[in-house]
C-alpha cells in the first residue's frame, strides 16, 4: 500500500462524480425519482428497497431515512428494507429459491403505488430481476440502481440510475450519494425546508 494507491482511489470516486455531475439525463432522472417518490408517500404508498451485500446494507440505510429521519424531526414514512427479515429470507431462499425472496415478499404485501427501489451493481442480481418482474405485474413503480450497462433491470425499471461506472465500489459510492439527495428532496417536498 501507498500514500499513490490512496489517492488514485479517492480520485476514482472523485471522476465517477463528475461523470454523474455532467450526465444531464441521470440529473433528470434524480428529480423524477424525487418527483414519483414524494407523490408515491402522499398518496399513502410505501417505498421498499431490496439489495444483496453491500447493497442491502445501502438499501436498509436510505430505508431508514425515510422511516427514520434525513434532516428534520418529522412524521415516520412508510419505508422498509426487503432483506430484513431473517427467518422469512431463510425460509423462502431454503424452501423455494434465493432468486424469489423479494418477489414473494412483494406478491405479499405491495399494492399498486408503491414503488420498489432495486439495488445491484451489475443489473443482473436475480433476485431483484424476478423481485422487478413481479413489482411490474402489481403496479409498483420500479427504480433501479445499476452500473453504467444497467443489466437486465434496464428494461424492467421505470427510472434507471446506471452510475457510469464498471467498478463496483466507486458504483457503490454513487448509489450512496443518488440515494441521499433523493432522500434529502423528498423529505423537503412533503415537509418543507
Amino acid at each position: 500500500m501507498s500514500i499513490q494507491q490512496i489517492h488514485a482511489i479517492i480520485e476514482g470516486s472523485i471522476q465517477v462524480k463528475q461523470a454523474l455531475l455532467k450526465d444531464e439525463q441521470l440529473v433528470l432522472e434524480i428529480e423524477k425519482i424525487v418527483h414519483a417518490i414524494t407523490h408515491a408517500f402522499k398518496q399513502g404508498n410505501a417505498v421498499y428497497f431490496a439489495g444483496n451485500g453491500g447493497s442491502a446494507a445501502d438499501a436498509q440505510h436510505l430505508a431508514a431515512e425515510f422511516s427514520g429521519r434525513f434532516y428534520k424531526d418529522r412524521k415516520a414514512l412508510p419505508s422498509d428494507a426487503l432483506h430484513c427479515n431473517s427467518s422469512y429470507l431463510t425460509a423462502v431462499a431454503n424452501d423455494y429459491s434465493y432468486d424469489v425472496i423479494y418477489a414473494r415478499l412483494l406478491e405479499g404485501i405491495a399494492k399498486p403505488g408503491d414503488v420498489l427501489v432495486g439495488i445491484s451493481t451489475s443489473g443482473n442480481s436475480g433476485n431483484i430481476v424476478k423481485a422487478f418482474e413481479m413489482a411490474k405485474s402489481i403496479g409498483v413503480v420500479t427504480v433501479g440502481f445499476t452500473g453504467a450497462a444497467g443489466g437486465k433491470m434496464k428494461e424492467l425499471s421505470d427510472f434507471l440510475i446506471n452510475i457510469p461506472s464498471t467498478t463496483t465500489p466507486r458504483i457503490q459510492e454513487s448509489h450512496i450519494l443518488v440515494g441521499h439527495i433523493i432522500c434529502e428532496l423528498v423529505e423537503e417536498n412533503i415537509f418543507g425546508k
